[in-house]
């Protein structure tokens, strides 16, 4: 089971920080062979959910208040470490992460930008496809909401 925190930007350790930022890089840039900009300027309004497994961060995702990112509160960079992925952390951390919009911002309708192949996954937390398919770095994504 992960052990989670949600922290602001200034709040993260530059061993935190460091981690965080390989692993979505190991994951988005490197395995999926997709060129784009991952430090985006957009970590810093928003708040970070880290999954610790013992010392070691195993998943991740940061979460925007209504209008920093979208319209409606939002869950993005969802990552799992690929070392943990048959472990369910991937749903602990959504959970979590649903949990932590609700917390801080007082919101239930929260929206994902989510990968095609991951469809399955985000309807069983309670997300809806809403639009057509778009490619976002190459990669088919799908517009997702969560009432």
């Amino acid at each position: 089971m992960l052990k989670v925190q949600v922290k602001r930007f200034d709040e993260l350790s530059t061993t935190e920080l460091y981690v965080i930022l390989k692993l979505r890089s190991e994951v988005f840039v490197v395995e999926q062979d997709c060129v784009y900009q991952d430090v985006d300027g957009k970590d810093f309004k928003s708040l970070h959910v880290i999954g610790y497994n013992d010392e070691d961060i195993a998943a991740y995702t940061r979460i925007f208040k209504a209008g920093d990112y979208f319209k409606e509160a939002s869950i993005g960079r969802v990552v799992v470490s690929p070392k943990y992925r048959k472990d369910g952390f991937g749903r602990e951390i959504m959970k979590a992460s649903i949990a932590a919009v609700n917390k801080a911002y007082g919101e239930d309708t929260i929206r994902i930008s989510a990968q095609k192949y991951l469809l399955k996954f985000y309807t069983s937390l309670g997300f809806n496809v809403v639009g057509e398919e778009y490619l976002e770095d190459g990669i088919p994504h799908m517009n997702m909401i969560k009432n």
